[in-house]
């Protein structure tokens, strides 16, 4: 079992930069393949970045060269800075832990990007 807990989202304006965090807890965190989604009204939830136990990441082609995405097997946790944010990163954001058939989820954390 793993628990999940996002922090950092908020109101930023455009072209702003905000740093998400999820702390995680309850298993082997380096285990796991961890991942930022991202839901705005509306819309279906999407894959933003991903970063695997080995360290390798891949990013949604709307976001690359904006975010990155990071991890600290240390601390239990996985980062996504954001940088050059738009209002159409307006969304929820969601972190995600995967390993084989086990798949967990935060609660999420609003960012919200004015104009």
């Amino acid at each position: 079992q793993v628990q999940l807990v996002e922090s950092g989202g908020g109101l930023v304006q455009a072209g702003g930069s905000l740093t998400l965090s999820c702390a995680a807890s309850g298993s082997i965190f380096s285990r796991y393949t961890m991942g930022w989604y991202r839901q705005a009204p509306g819309k279906q939830r999407e894959l933003v970045a991903r970063i695997t136990s080995g360290g390798n990441s891949n990013y949604a082609d709307s976001v690359k060269g904006r975010f990155t995405i990071s991890r600290d097997n240390a601390k239990n946790t996985v980062y996504l800075q954001m940088n050059s944010l738009k209002p159409e990163d307006t969304a929820v954001y969601y972190c995600n832990a995967v390993r084989g058939f086990n798949l967990y989820w935060g609660q999420g954390t609003q960012v919200t990007v004015s104009s």
